[in-house]
């Protein structure tokens, strides 16, 4: 059973509440407030900063859809290179903070790990087999909550079999991942983590480059562009990353289409009826709760901007939930409407940092639902638990999802 451990849950509780997501409190109502009064803002009114210092370090924020596209459009005046100082110290050198034209052959390295022709294989040999297996288990139980038994472990385990980890290491590695990524509450806990990630990375990298396997480190090992490899650090750093940006976006993502579908009986009724719905229901669902809210920038040279005049070395941080429900691209945009006229969002960035994975979260989307549709009959909310909600203001999703089956 693909069961979390206790050591998981606490771990995950701990970083709820030191990320914002007590009770059921949403960002939209003051978000849809300062996309009224300007495209961008000097400071970062969600974090109570609101203007910046006479001297000093500028910040400024982006929330309609166009601002935001525009920054993550324009990487050369919107540079990823802050993330040298965010991330590096936690998670080693990544292509998150690479310039062209380095960014540019270094995602191509990446991208073996993500080739079309890897995808259709692990659809076939890994994740569907995973999913089936997991739901399978869960059938004659006829209640469970999605969050804990489907959504949070299944693309933990998806990234664990894709860099080749053994079954028994997978609890661990899944806390010390999200120890990682809780480092705003706790930098001390988050660095332990990412030093005892690197030291365990280190034996499976050395174990690929001995005895290749059919994963993703011995692909990464492996892979050159005109003689340029990636380095042991920047492998480290591709498998500490790969974890947040990989597996607790699509858990997220999938409970909160859950979440969605399952409150919107109508329109669950309308998927589970004619699956070629389900697509456009998955980028409603992303649309609609965005899973990761905030991303950052820093300004490379002066620019005017939206009305703002922005000096070189800004931090601008972008909210890609409030673009996505900006009401001047989508009409009524905080309610769930899988049935909507379609418009590509922003929920995996866009431009030349657009997000490697997205294929493969919705791979894993597609396969789940289909899944939990055809082996769970009469799935709907648990009448008699507590009833759901999303919580979070940076990353979003329900926390639980208590449903019940025939």
């Amino acid at each position: 059973m693909a069961e979390l451990t206790q050591g998981v849950k606490d771990a995950q509780a701990k970083f709820d509440a030191g990320m914002g997501a007590d009770g059921d409190a949403s960002p939209y109502p003051m978000l849809a407030e300062l996309r009224a009064k300007a495209p961008v803002h000097p400071g970062w009114p969600e974090m109570s900063i609101l203007e910046n210092p006479a001297e000093g370090q500028q910040i400024f924020s982006a929330y309609t859809f166009d601002a935001v596209k525009a920054v993550f459009t324009d990487n050369k005046t919107f540079s990823t290179r802050c993330y040298e100082a965010i991330v590096r110290p936690l998670q080693g050198p990544t292509i998150l903070e690479m310039q062209e034209p380095e960014h540019q052959v270094y995602r191509k390295l990446h991208e073996f790990a993500f080739a079309r022709t890897s995808m259709r294989r692990w659809e076939a040999e890994l994740v569907r087999p995973l999913v089936e297996r997991t739901v399978d288990r869960l059938r004659d139980v006829k209640r469970a909550d999605l969050v804990e038994v489907v959504f949070m472990p299944i693309p933990v385990r998806v990234i664990a079999a894709l860099i080749g980890l053994p079954e028994s290491d997978i609890g661990e590695f899944h806390r010390l991942a999200i120890d990682l990524l809780g480092f705003h509450s706790d930098m001390d806990n988050a660095l332990r983590a990412s030093a005892q990630l690197r030291e365990y990375f280190v034996g499976i990298l050395a174990d690929r480059r001995r005895e290749p396997r059919d994963d993703m480190v011995s692909v990464l090992a492996a892979a050159e562009i005109d003689g340029v490899k990636m380095s042991d650090e920047q492998i480290y750093g591709f498998m500490r990353n790969l974890l947040p940006a990989g597996a607790e976006t699509t858990s997220r993502s999938t409970a909160s289409l859950a979440f969605g579908l399952l409150t919107h009986p109508d329109q669950f009724a309308a998927v589970h009826a004619d699956r070629s719905l389900l697509p456009q229901a998955i980028e409603e669902g992303i649309r609609w709760e965005t899973p990761l809210l905030n991303f950052i920038r820093e300004t490379t040279c002066y620019v005017e901007f939206f009305g703002m005049q922005i000096p070189a070395g800004s931090s601008i941080t972008v909210n890609l939930g409030s673009a996505n429900h900006d009401e001047t691209r989508w009409a009524n945009p905080e309610h769930f409407d899988i049935f909507r006229e379609r418009k590509p969002h922003i929920g995996f960035g866009h431009g030349a940092h657009v997000c490697i994975g997205m294929h493969l979260a919705r791979l894993e989307s597609t396969i789940i639902f289909n899944t939990l549709m055809d082996r769970l009959p009469g799935l709907r909310v648990d009448p008699d638990a507590p009833a759901p909600y999303v919580s979070g203001m940076y990353f979003r999703s329900p926390q639980h999802l208590h449903v019940v089956w025939d």
